[in-house]
């Protein structure tokens, strides 16, 4: 069974686990597994050392709020926490998931064929999780590829939340190392003021990358990934970059080697029209130019899968009240082992 490691399956009952596959990745390592219990297949994932620096520490914390807080088809569901032994001595965090088969990116890379259908769907799926997830007031700040795990039926779920904020309290992303290629323009000019408009500019690279089977903007540093950016949609004009509080990013970009924006068409020849018409509506270079994903999820290529009855919101908004600057990683530890006596109430003997 293909599980994505860089992201975070996981699931089931904590108990007992039999028959596991391993598979690693750089934040934590990822095993299917068999409940006792139930007979489900679930994934677990491993974070090793998960306290022995702030930023992991909050990262882990910050997954398994949002995971719990989540309810929604195309969201990776947490099924369980697994308790530790002894509520003050322990390293190791296992978040347990529901299991898929796969990854969007795994599917990218093989030689799957891929129709307008599949394209359809997934970005529907995509979409349609986002929805929630921005209703929730969160932000997702690191989509891609192998963040998206499917199964044989081509179910889509967002995981991996790691990486997430609220829409009203951004900040620069100093902190971890993000995968560039899918990162929008505000992002990589380091705009403190950004929006879920982040989220929109990867859906956009994500549905380019499906088509062509290859990274739209595959950029070795941040120099690099502007100018694929602007080779593609056009160096922004003086109305494009209002956006920028700051003078020295303006300055910046206009001192940038010019392009005309590529016809899209011709670029994408694969791609439908519907297709194309919303690529070109995701990736632009002006976040509030930038299609929504509720206009998105109502426009005509999503036509035959779009039903607002069926794309619900989320209830309630994500506080991210539980992450207090003073919080060391003792008190992080702590409140994740509250999360786990969430769904292992008895005490352990």
């Amino acid at each position: 069974m293909d599980t994505s490691g860089g992201g975070g399956t996981a699931a089931g009952g904590a108990a007992q686990i039999q028959g596991m596959a391993t598979h690693g990745g750089r934040y934590g390592i990822v095993c299917a597994a068999v409940s006792s219990d139930t007979g489900e297949e679930v994934a677990i994932k491993k974070i090793g050392n998960a306290f022995d620096n702030h930023i992991d520490a909050k990262r882990t914390l910050r997954e398994i709020k949002l995971l719990r807080h989540m309810d929604h088809e195309n969201i990776l569901a947490i099924k369980d926490l697994i308790r530790p032994p002894r509520r003050d001595d322990f390293k190791d965090v296992y978040i347990v998931t529901e299991l898929m088969d796969t990854d969007l990116h795994q599917i990218i890379r093989s030689n799957q064929s891929l129709t307008d259908d599949h394209c359809q769907y997934f970005l529907y799926q995509l979409l349609r999780g986002l929805k929630y997830v921005h209703s929730a007031n969160v932000l997702h700040r690191d989509l891609k590829p192998s963040n998206l795990f499917l199964n044989a039926n081509c179910d889509l779920k967002i995981a991996d939340f790691g990486l997430a904020r609220t829409t009203s309290e951004t900040d620069l992303m100093t902190e971890y190392v993000v995968t560039r290629w899918y990162r929008a323009p505000e992002l990589l000019l380091n705009c403190s003021q950004y929006t879920a408009a982040i989220d929109v500019w990867s859906v956009g690279c994500i549905l380019g990358e499906i088509i062509t089977r290859q990274p739209l903007f595959p950029g070795r540093d941040y120099i690099q990934q502007l100018k694929l950016i602007t080779e593609l949609i056009g160096s922004p004009d003086d109305s494009s970059l209002g956006f920028l509080r700051s003078d020295n990013a303006r300055r910046y970009m206009k001192q940038l080697p010019q392009y005309p924006r590529q016809d899209f068409r011709l670029r994408f020849r694969n791609m439908s029209d519907g297709a194309v018409d919303l690529l070109e509506r995701m990736l632009v270079f002006d976040p509030s130019r930038r299609i929504t994903v509720d206009e998105a999820l109502h426009h005509p290529y999503l036509a035959s899968l779009h039903d607002i009855n069926e794309e619900p919101t989320c209830p309630a908004p994500f506080s991210f009240d539980f992450e207090q600057p003073s919080f060391t990683e003792e008190h992080m530890k702590e409140l994740i082992w509250r999360e786990t006596l969430a769904f292992n109430p008895d005490p352990p003997y």
